[in-house]
């Protein structure tokens, strides 16, 4: 094995309205991957509660936490106690009227390393998004860790090969996304199969062109869009490690709480470089346009 090799851990379960019981999964789950070896490990998005964004509704704002505040005094209690590096999903309360969809990054130390803010904020049926979270100004920026420099992304955050791109020109050695997604509750089974394949297609594709490995934490199971409905979100777990060449080592159910765990090695990157010298051949005096909306 590579000098470089990281063992890493992905935590996937489902969410009730107990937000304790909900940490308590995710607790019992980081400590189950720290138990196999990892010394990384992320968790999937807003995991302490469930996925609020399915309505509008301003009591769902009672949901969100400081920054350091309780969880992250959890998790980098956690982190401390086994030794590792913990990626963990908030709903942020900046300030009074300024909430953000933020990642935070907890050192082995218990310290709180460095945060990402959601840069992209979806506003679609299901995804309310742009009601609760105010744009990220944190910008693609990686953190630094004892493990390497990670480049935190959120969810609707990996539609965008340009944020992959950018974390990865700032140094990322891990792509990493906390995510919450999943199928409407009356899609047909071929548009269920589509929407999965390209959601695994896309993180596959950022980790070959960035040459990267990929960490993707879905949460799991139904979540109605209130309490008793029918109607809601099916979460199609599928969290999934890719290594930088794009094959994916372990990959979780569609329908169960489960842990990943696998070795990532970090050496990989710049050998793949040398080979595919994507990086060599970028035409950056010809990107311009990539400023603007639309070329016409």
């Amino acid at each position: 094995m590579s000098e470089r090799t990281l063992r890493v851990g992905l935590v996937q379960h489902a969410c009730t309205q107990n937000r304790n019981a909900n940490l308590a999964a995710t607790i019992e789950g980081i400590e189950r991957v720290a138990a196999e070896g990892a010394q990384l490990v992320l968790l999937q998005e807003l995991h302490r509660s469930l996925y609020f964004c399915q309505q509008e509704d301003p009591q769902q704002f009672e949901l969100a936490e400081t920054i350091p505040g309780e969880t992250t005094a959890t998790l980098g209690a956690l982190s401390k106690a086994l030794g590792i590096v913990i990626v963990g999903s908030l709903f942020e309360q900046r300030a009074a009227g300024i909430y953000h969809n933020t990642a935070v990054v907890l050192e082995s130390d218990g310290s709180l390393a460095g945060i990402y803010r959601k840069m992209h904020i979806p506003d679609d049926p299901g995804y309310f998004e742009k009601y609760y979270f105010t744009p990220g100004d944190t910008g693609f920026v990686t953190v630094s860790t004892s493990l390497g420099k990670l480049g935190v992304l959120i969810c609707w955050d990996q539609w965008y090969p340009e944020a992959a791109r950018l974390m990865a020109l700032d140094g990322a050695e891990i792509l990493l996304y906390p995510t919450a997604i999943g199928w409407d509750h009356d899609a047909a089974d071929s548009i269920k199969s589509t929407e999965l394949d390209a959601w695994l297609t896309v993180h596959r594709a950022h980790a070959i062109s960035n040459c990267l490995p990929v960490l993707a934490c879905n949460r799991v199971g139904f979540e109605p869009e209130q309490p008793g409905d029918s109607r809601g979100i099916h979460f199609w777990g599928n969290s999934c490690i890719i290594d930088a060449q794009g094959t994916i080592l372990a990959n979780a159910a569609d329908d169960q709480p489960e842990t990943l765990v696998a070795d990532i090695d970090l050496a990989r990157t710049g050998q793949l470089r040398t080979i595919w010298p994507f990086f060599r051949d970028r035409r950056i005096d010809a990107y311009d346009d990539l400023l603007k909306r639309y070329r016409n």
